[in-house]
């Protein structure tokens, strides 16, 4: 005679009434920070609360927003698309799939307009591929009295980059719908910054990490990556004042063409800066 011995299956998060935040956590399968990132959002806490409230209860229904969330982060999705946004320069920026995750090395790009322009100069500033409006924005903050305009050729991107001037409260930044230079004001400009994309087709980083989810169209550009920059540096000059500066963001090892690049095209002062990592990320030249 057999004798059958029922198995129970243990209930799962989402299936109780309460869960506390640590044992939410500690069933993610996610690494620490990960995780109360994703619950943070669900609970509308911050970091902090999460960490000193380990033993508070969150409700089955938070429990299976947060299940769904960790699952996604698993298989791969960025945390900033499945929160929606990403701090960029100071700026709470809002942040979906139809645009590249702004990224900590491009605030070099910032840090370089500032630093070529006074504070209470009323410039004009152009950002080519302007994405979320990370770039427009941060410079438009940062020099109160300058006139900023974010071209990108996606009209998710300007949609977004507006709904990030509007909810930051940033009037001096406008956003048009352009092929790079194809539809923008053609008022001479006192700084151009471009983020272009600049990754090689068939580079393996692109089966990799959050850039697999990153919209492709944003990152590709030819067999070598230079596609996007060489049409952007040909034509900048027709839209720059004398004088001024012309900056653009490219990949690891792209320095040195980029250099070639500008000073063929007339530029002089040319100079790559690094960014915290050490590399050479953004290279610069004024058009004289």
């Amino acid at each position: 005679m057999r004798i059958r011995i029922a198995c129970r299956k243990a209930p799962s998060m989402s299936s109780l009434p309460t869960v506390s935040v640590s044992r939410a956590l500690a069933a993610s399968g996610l690494v620490a920070f990960e995780a109360r990132i994703l619950l943070a959002h669900v609970l509308g806490r911050d970091r902090s609360w999460i960490a000193g409230h380990g033993d508070a209860d969150i409700s089955r229904e938070q429990a299976s927003m947060f299940d769904a969330l960790a699952r996604r982060r698993r298989n791969g999705e960025p945390i900033a698309y499945l929160v929606g946004h990403r701090e960029f320069f100071g700026l709470d920026l809002e942040v979906t799939p139809d645009v590249l995750i702004p990224r900590p090395e491009t605030e070099l790009l910032v840090e370089l307009t500032l630093a070529r322009i006074a504070k209470d100069s009323p410039a004009r500033v152009l950002d080519l591929g302007c994405g979320s409006g990370a770039v427009a924005l941060a410079v438009a903050r940062e020099l109160p009295r300058a006139s900023v305009v974010g071209a990108d050729v996606s009209p998710a991107a300007v949609a977004l980059s507006r709904r990030n001037a509007e909810r930051l409260r940033i009037a001096s930044a406008a956003f048009v719908l352009s092929d790079w230079f194809s539809s923008v004001p053609t008022e001479p400009y006192d700084a151009i910054v471009a983020n272009p994309p600049y990754v090689a087709v068939g580079d393996p980083h692109l089966s990799e990490g959050d850039i697999r989810f990153e919209p492709r169209a944003a990152l590709v550009a030819g067999a070598d990556g230079m596609d996007a920059i060489r049409v952007i540096v040909t034509a900048a000059p027709t839209y720059l004042v004398r004088g001024r500066w012309f900056a653009v963001e490219h990949g690891y090892d792209q320095a040195e063409r980029v250099r070639a690049l500008l000073l063929g095209a007339g530029f002089s002062d040319v100079q790559s800066a690094r960014d915290l990592a050490g590399i050479f990320r953004v290279t610069c030249g004024r058009w004289e």
